[in-house]
Protein backbone atom coordinates (compact mmCIF):
# COMPACT_ATOMS: atom_id res chain seq x y z
CA UNK A 1 0.00 0.00 0.00
CA UNK A 2 2.95 2.30 1.08
CA UNK A 3 4.29 1.84 -2.38
CA UNK A 4 1.32 2.60 -4.55
CA UNK A 5 1.10 5.62 -2.20
CA UNK A 6 4.70 6.98 -3.29
CA UNK A 7 4.20 6.02 -7.05
CA UNK A 8 1.19 8.41 -6.72
CA UNK A 9 2.94 10.97 -5.43
CA UNK A 10 5.47 10.79 -8.30
CA UNK A 11 3.36 10.75 -10.66
CA UNK A 12 1.09 13.90 -9.29
CA UNK A 13 4.85 15.52 -9.52
CA UNK A 14 5.76 14.74 -12.44
CA UNK A 15 2.71 16.45 -14.07
CA UNK A 16 3.02 19.43 -11.91
CA UNK A 17 6.66 20.04 -13.51
CA UNK A 18 5.48 19.18 -16.88
CA UNK A 19 2.56 21.73 -16.61
CA UNK A 20 4.72 24.57 -15.21
CA UNK A 21 7.30 23.95 -17.96
CA UNK A 22 4.82 23.66 -20.58
CA UNK A 23 3.42 27.10 -19.19
CA UNK A 24 7.11 29.01 -19.34
CA UNK A 25 7.38 27.86 -23.09
CA UNK A 26 4.23 29.23 -23.82
CA UNK A 27 5.14 32.86 -21.67
CA UNK A 28 8.07 32.85 -23.55
CA UNK A 29 6.80 32.15 -27.05
CA UNK A 30 4.54 35.19 -26.36
CA UNK A 31 7.05 37.51 -25.53
CA UNK A 32 8.50 36.61 -28.77
CA UNK A 33 5.70 37.21 -30.61
CA UNK A 34 4.92 40.59 -29.15
CA UNK A 35 8.59 41.78 -29.35
CA UNK A 36 8.27 40.99 -33.51
CA UNK A 37 4.70 42.62 -33.60
CA UNK A 38 6.29 45.85 -32.20
CA UNK A 39 9.21 45.54 -34.99
CA UNK A 40 6.90 45.67 -37.41
CA UNK A 41 4.68 48.16 -36.09
CA UNK A 42 7.82 50.49 -35.76
CA UNK A 43 8.09 50.21 -39.73
CA UNK A 44 11.44 47.50 -39.60
CA UNK A 45 11.38 45.85 -42.97
CA UNK A 46 12.48 42.37 -43.51
CA UNK A 47 16.08 41.50 -43.95
CA UNK A 48 16.95 41.63 -47.85
CA UNK A 49 15.92 38.19 -49.72
CA UNK A 50 13.53 37.21 -47.00
CA UNK A 51 9.86 36.16 -48.52
CA UNK A 52 7.81 39.44 -48.10
CA UNK A 53 4.73 39.69 -50.14
CA UNK A 54 4.79 39.15 -53.52
CA UNK A 55 3.65 42.87 -54.48
CA UNK A 56 7.58 43.78 -55.05
CA UNK A 57 8.52 43.15 -51.74
CA UNK A 58 11.69 41.51 -52.80
CA UNK A 59 12.43 44.37 -55.10
CA UNK A 60 11.54 47.40 -52.54
CA UNK A 61 13.62 45.54 -49.71
CA UNK A 62 16.78 45.44 -52.42
CA UNK A 63 16.21 48.80 -53.70
CA UNK A 64 15.74 50.70 -49.85
CA UNK A 65 18.13 48.02 -48.04
CA UNK A 66 20.95 47.55 -50.39
CA UNK A 67 20.80 50.26 -53.12
CA UNK A 68 20.06 52.93 -50.67
CA UNK A 69 21.36 52.05 -47.08
CA UNK A 70 24.39 49.18 -48.43
CA UNK A 71 22.64 47.18 -45.81
CA UNK A 72 23.97 43.65 -46.44
CA UNK A 73 21.14 40.97 -46.81
CA UNK A 74 20.96 37.15 -46.29
CA UNK A 75 23.93 35.38 -47.23
CA UNK A 76 22.38 33.01 -49.43
CA UNK A 77 21.36 35.94 -51.91
CA UNK A 78 25.47 36.57 -52.02
CA UNK A 79 26.45 36.13 -55.63
CA UNK A 80 30.10 34.60 -55.65
CA UNK A 81 32.23 35.46 -58.21
CA UNK A 82 34.96 33.20 -59.12
CA UNK A 83 37.57 36.44 -59.43
CA UNK A 84 36.40 38.83 -56.01
CA UNK A 85 34.91 35.71 -53.77
CA UNK A 86 32.56 36.98 -51.36
CA UNK A 87 32.99 40.32 -52.80
CA UNK A 88 30.88 39.79 -56.27
CA UNK A 89 27.87 41.42 -54.97
CA UNK A 90 24.47 40.91 -54.88
CA UNK A 91 22.05 39.14 -58.14
CA UNK A 92 19.99 41.99 -59.32
CA UNK A 93 15.96 41.36 -58.20
CA UNK A 94 13.94 39.50 -61.27
CA UNK A 95 11.93 42.58 -62.24
CA UNK A 96 14.65 45.16 -61.98
CA UNK A 97 16.85 42.73 -64.46
CA UNK A 98 13.96 42.71 -66.59
CA UNK A 99 14.39 46.22 -66.71
CA UNK A 100 17.93 46.47 -68.05
CA UNK A 101 16.93 43.87 -70.48
CA UNK A 102 14.04 45.64 -72.39
CA UNK A 103 16.15 48.81 -71.99
CA UNK A 104 19.59 47.24 -73.22
CA UNK A 105 17.58 45.68 -76.04
CA UNK A 106 16.19 49.42 -77.26
CA UNK A 107 18.91 50.88 -76.94
CA UNK A 108 21.54 47.50 -78.73
CA UNK A 109 21.15 47.37 -82.84
CA UNK A 110 22.45 44.43 -83.12
CA UNK A 111 20.46 42.42 -80.18
CA UNK A 112 17.40 43.62 -81.90
CA UNK A 113 17.63 41.88 -84.61
CA UNK A 114 20.16 38.92 -83.59
CA UNK A 115 18.91 35.75 -82.05
CA UNK A 116 19.73 36.15 -78.03
CA UNK A 117 20.17 32.81 -76.24
CA UNK A 118 20.27 32.66 -72.53
CA UNK A 119 22.64 30.22 -70.70
CA UNK A 120 23.68 28.84 -67.55
CA UNK A 121 27.34 28.72 -67.91
CA UNK A 122 30.22 30.85 -68.84
CA UNK A 123 30.42 28.72 -72.04
CA UNK A 124 27.82 28.39 -75.16
CA UNK A 125 28.48 25.78 -77.87
CA UNK A 126 26.25 24.47 -81.14
CA UNK A 127 27.08 22.17 -83.89
CA UNK A 128 25.50 22.89 -86.84
CA UNK A 129 25.51 21.09 -90.21
CA UNK A 130 27.46 22.01 -93.14
CA UNK A 131 26.53 21.64 -96.79
CA UNK A 132 23.22 19.92 -95.61
CA UNK A 133 22.19 16.37 -95.82
CA UNK A 134 22.12 14.67 -99.33
CA UNK A 135 18.80 13.26 -99.87
CA UNK A 136 16.22 11.36 -102.96
CA UNK A 137 13.54 10.04 -104.55
CA UNK A 138 12.99 6.25 -104.80
CA UNK A 139 10.02 3.91 -105.85
CA UNK A 140 8.01 1.99 -103.13
CA UNK A 141 10.44 -1.29 -103.50
CA UNK A 142 13.77 -0.07 -105.12
CA UNK A 143 16.95 0.17 -103.03
CA UNK A 144 18.07 3.09 -101.40
CA UNK A 145 21.34 3.93 -101.66
CA UNK A 146 24.04 5.31 -98.89
CA UNK A 147 23.43 9.10 -98.51
CA UNK A 148 26.52 11.45 -97.46
CA UNK A 149 26.72 12.49 -94.28
CA UNK A 150 27.06 16.34 -93.29
CA UNK A 151 29.94 17.79 -92.00
CA UNK A 152 29.54 19.55 -88.81
CA UNK A 153 30.96 22.69 -87.84
CA UNK A 154 31.33 23.78 -84.17
CA UNK A 155 29.72 27.61 -83.27
CA UNK A 156 31.29 28.72 -79.75
CA UNK A 157 30.96 32.52 -78.96
CA UNK A 158 33.66 33.85 -77.57
CA UNK A 159 32.45 35.47 -74.09
CA UNK A 160 33.22 38.17 -71.58
CA UNK A 161 32.49 40.20 -69.09
CA UNK A 162 30.37 43.34 -69.75
CA UNK A 163 30.52 46.01 -67.02
CA UNK A 164 28.84 49.53 -66.32
CA UNK A 165 30.14 51.09 -63.36
CA UNK A 166 27.22 54.27 -62.86
CA UNK A 167 27.43 56.83 -59.72
CA UNK A 168 25.05 58.52 -57.34
CA UNK A 169 25.99 60.75 -54.19
CA UNK A 170 24.23 59.47 -50.97
CA UNK A 171 22.26 62.92 -50.68
CA UNK A 172 20.22 61.23 -54.32
CA UNK A 173 19.69 57.68 -52.77
CA UNK A 174 18.74 59.42 -49.64
CA UNK A 175 15.53 61.35 -51.63
CA UNK A 176 12.57 59.33 -51.03
CA UNK A 177 11.49 61.12 -54.38
CA UNK A 178 14.57 59.15 -56.54
CA UNK A 179 13.71 56.24 -58.16
CA UNK A 180 16.52 54.76 -57.74
CA UNK A 181 15.47 51.40 -59.43
CA UNK A 182 14.40 53.49 -62.57
CA UNK A 183 17.69 55.23 -62.39
CA UNK A 184 20.06 52.40 -62.05
CA UNK A 185 18.48 50.84 -64.56
CA UNK A 186 18.81 53.33 -67.71
CA UNK A 187 22.48 53.84 -66.59
CA UNK A 188 23.18 50.44 -66.91
CA UNK A 189 21.32 49.90 -69.75
CA UNK A 190 23.05 52.70 -71.55
CA UNK A 191 26.56 51.47 -70.99
CA UNK A 192 25.86 47.88 -71.68
CA UNK A 193 24.17 49.01 -75.00
CA UNK A 194 26.90 51.10 -76.06
CA UNK A 195 29.41 48.55 -75.31
CA UNK A 196 27.37 45.80 -76.91
CA UNK A 197 26.68 48.01 -80.10
CA UNK A 198 30.75 48.27 -80.98
CA UNK A 199 31.74 44.36 -79.57
CA UNK A 200 28.49 42.45 -81.62
CA UNK A 201 29.94 44.57 -85.01
CA UNK A 202 33.68 45.29 -84.54
CA UNK A 203 34.40 42.84 -81.60
CA UNK A 204 37.98 41.39 -81.54
CA UNK A 205 37.14 38.45 -79.82
CA UNK A 206 39.68 38.38 -77.10
CA UNK A 207 37.72 38.42 -73.87
CA UNK A 208 34.51 40.10 -75.71
CA UNK A 209 31.78 39.08 -78.62
CA UNK A 210 33.71 38.51 -82.03
CA UNK A 211 31.79 41.05 -84.24
CA UNK A 212 30.39 39.89 -87.63
CA UNK A 213 32.70 42.65 -89.19
CA UNK A 214 35.70 41.17 -87.78
CA UNK A 215 35.32 37.90 -90.05
CA UNK A 216 37.45 37.38 -93.27
CA UNK A 217 35.31 37.41 -96.29
CA UNK A 218 35.96 35.84 -99.96
CA UNK A 219 33.94 37.05 -103.40
CA UNK A 220 33.29 32.74 -103.35
CA UNK A 221 29.38 31.99 -103.39
CA UNK A 222 27.88 29.85 -100.53
CA UNK A 223 29.31 26.02 -100.23
CA UNK A 224 32.68 27.25 -101.89
CA UNK A 225 33.86 29.71 -98.79
CA UNK A 226 35.68 27.95 -95.78
CA UNK A 227 32.65 27.82 -92.78
CA UNK A 228 32.87 31.36 -90.99
CA UNK A 229 33.98 32.91 -94.22
CA UNK A 230 31.45 35.89 -95.09
CA UNK A 231 30.79 36.61 -98.82
CA UNK A 232 31.90 40.16 -100.10
CA UNK A 233 30.17 41.96 -103.37
CA UNK A 234 31.95 44.16 -104.72
CA UNK A 235 30.57 47.95 -105.70
CA UNK A 236 32.66 48.37 -108.79
CA UNK A 237 34.13 51.78 -108.00
CA UNK A 238 36.59 52.39 -105.14
CA UNK A 239 35.46 54.11 -102.04
CA UNK A 240 32.12 54.97 -103.78
CA UNK A 241 28.42 53.65 -104.27
CA UNK A 242 27.56 54.36 -107.42
CA UNK A 243 24.30 53.72 -107.89
CA UNK A 244 21.54 51.00 -106.47
CA UNK A 245 22.82 48.24 -108.55
CA UNK A 246 25.61 46.65 -105.88
CA UNK A 247 22.54 46.79 -103.44
CA UNK A 248 20.38 44.69 -105.70
CA UNK A 249 23.23 42.47 -106.12
CA UNK A 250 23.81 42.43 -102.66
CA UNK A 251 20.26 41.45 -101.51
CA UNK A 252 19.92 38.94 -104.10
CA UNK A 253 23.24 37.26 -102.63
CA UNK A 254 21.42 35.67 -99.75
CA UNK A 255 19.35 32.79 -100.32
CA UNK A 256 15.85 32.90 -100.80
CA UNK A 257 15.07 31.02 -97.56
CA UNK A 258 17.48 33.32 -95.53
CA UNK A 259 16.35 36.90 -97.13
CA UNK A 260 12.74 36.74 -95.60
CA UNK A 261 13.35 38.67 -92.18
CA UNK A 262 16.66 40.24 -93.33
CA UNK A 263 17.71 43.78 -92.97
CA UNK A 264 20.49 46.05 -93.93
CA UNK A 265 23.28 47.24 -91.60
CA UNK A 266 25.26 50.51 -91.74
CA UNK A 267 26.37 53.83 -89.61
CA UNK A 268 24.65 57.23 -89.82
CA UNK A 269 27.26 58.73 -92.55
CA UNK A 270 26.67 55.81 -95.13
CA UNK A 271 22.61 56.00 -94.23
CA UNK A 272 22.99 59.37 -95.31
CA UNK A 273 24.90 58.86 -98.75
CA UNK A 274 22.11 55.68 -99.12
CA UNK A 275 19.40 58.01 -98.71
CA UNK A 276 20.10 60.20 -101.73
CA UNK A 277 20.28 57.48 -103.95
CA UNK A 278 17.55 57.39 -107.10
CA UNK A 279 15.70 55.01 -109.35
CA UNK A 280 15.72 55.86 -113.29
CA UNK A 281 12.31 58.01 -112.55
CA UNK A 282 14.40 60.20 -110.04
CA UNK A 283 12.29 58.56 -107.10
CA UNK A 284 14.00 57.78 -103.78
CA UNK A 285 14.76 54.33 -102.81
CA UNK A 286 14.41 55.18 -99.13
CA UNK A 287 11.53 54.53 -97.98
CA UNK A 288 10.71 55.98 -93.96
CA UNK A 289 8.66 54.44 -91.62
CA UNK A 290 4.63 54.65 -91.99
CA UNK A 291 4.51 54.70 -87.89
CA UNK A 292 6.84 56.70 -85.55
CA UNK A 293 9.63 54.77 -84.16
CA UNK A 294 9.38 51.69 -87.20
CA UNK A 295 13.13 51.81 -89.30
CA UNK A 296 12.67 52.96 -92.97
CA UNK A 297 12.95 50.73 -95.72
CA UNK A 298 15.54 50.06 -98.58
CA UNK A 299 14.51 47.63 -101.31
CA UNK A 300 11.42 46.72 -99.29
CA UNK A 301 13.98 45.61 -96.48
CA UNK A 302 14.90 47.52 -92.99
CA UNK A 303 18.03 49.43 -91.99
CA UNK A 304 18.99 49.11 -88.71
CA UNK A 305 21.75 52.16 -87.57
CA UNK A 306 25.27 50.71 -86.17
CA UNK A 307 27.27 53.13 -85.17
CA UNK A 308 30.46 51.20 -85.30
CA UNK A 309 30.20 50.05 -88.77
CA UNK A 310 33.07 51.20 -91.17
CA UNK A 311 32.50 54.80 -92.88
CA UNK A 312 32.54 54.55 -96.78
CA UNK A 313 36.41 54.34 -98.37
CA UNK A 314 38.08 52.55 -101.05
CA UNK A 315 38.55 48.62 -99.93
CA UNK A 316 36.06 49.40 -96.54
CA UNK A 317 32.68 47.22 -95.79
CA UNK A 318 30.32 49.51 -94.78
CA UNK A 319 27.03 48.28 -95.87
CA UNK A 320 26.02 44.60 -94.67
CA UNK A 321 22.79 43.05 -95.61
CA UNK A 322 21.33 39.18 -94.03
CA UNK A 323 19.39 37.68 -91.55
CA UNK A 324 20.81 38.52 -88.32
CA UNK A 325 18.47 35.78 -86.74
CA UNK A 326 19.66 33.30 -88.28
CA UNK A 327 23.94 34.36 -88.89
CA UNK A 328 24.55 36.03 -85.07
CA UNK A 329 24.13 34.66 -81.97
CA UNK A 330 24.36 36.04 -78.66
CA UNK A 331 24.75 34.12 -75.96
CA UNK A 332 24.48 35.82 -72.10
CA UNK A 333 23.94 34.58 -68.58
CA UNK A 334 20.75 36.71 -67.94
CA UNK A 335 21.54 37.18 -64.13
CA UNK A 336 23.38 40.61 -63.72
CA UNK A 337 25.17 41.41 -60.52
CA UNK A 338 25.61 44.44 -58.96
CA UNK A 339 28.27 45.23 -55.77
CA UNK A 340 27.98 49.01 -54.08
CA UNK A 341 30.97 50.63 -53.74
CA UNK A 342 30.71 53.84 -51.27
CA UNK A 343 34.68 54.43 -50.33
CA UNK A 344 36.48 54.31 -54.08
CA UNK A 345 35.26 57.76 -55.11
CA UNK A 346 33.77 59.59 -52.09
CA UNK A 347 31.11 61.44 -52.25
CA UNK A 348 29.67 59.32 -55.04
CA UNK A 349 28.44 55.89 -54.52
CA UNK A 350 29.26 53.59 -57.01
CA UNK A 351 27.79 50.71 -58.32
CA UNK A 352 29.51 48.08 -59.86
CA UNK A 353 26.99 46.36 -62.51
CA UNK A 354 28.59 42.74 -64.51
CA UNK A 355 26.92 40.32 -66.94
CA UNK A 356 28.94 37.69 -68.88
CA UNK A 357 27.70 37.96 -72.43
CA UNK A 358 29.60 36.34 -76.12
CA UNK A 359 28.85 36.75 -79.52
CA UNK A 360 29.73 35.31 -82.69
CA UNK A 361 28.26 34.47 -86.40
CA UNK A 362 26.45 31.12 -86.70
CA UNK A 363 25.53 31.06 -90.08
CA UNK A 364 28.48 32.48 -92.52
CA UNK A 365 25.95 31.99 -95.62
CA UNK A 366 23.29 34.59 -94.16
CA UNK A 367 25.15 37.48 -93.59
CA UNK A 368 27.03 39.02 -96.72
CA UNK A 369 28.94 42.96 -96.56
CA UNK A 370 29.17 45.12 -100.17
CA UNK A 371 32.53 46.34 -100.55
CA UNK A 372 33.72 49.33 -102.19
CA UNK A 373 36.13 47.94 -104.44
CA UNK A 374 36.38 47.69 -108.39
Amino acid sequence: MMDYEMKAEEAAAFEDAAEGMMAADIAALKDEVKSLSARMVAGQRPALGTKVDADGGERKAFADAYLRKGQDGAPELKSLSTASGPEGGYAVPVEIDRMIETMVAATSPIRAVANVVPVGSAHYRKLVAVGGIQSGWVSEEALRGETETAAFAEVAPPMGELYANPAATQTMLDDAGFDVERWLAEEIAREFGHAEGDAFVAGTGEDMPKGFMTYPTSAAADGERPFGTLQHVDSGVDGVLPDADPLVDLVHSVKPALRQGACFVMNSATLAAVRKLKDGDGNFLWRAGIEAGTPGTLLGHPVVEAEAMPDMAAGAAPIAFGNFKAGYVIAERTATRILRDPYSNKPFVHFYATKRVGGGVANSDAIKVLRLSA
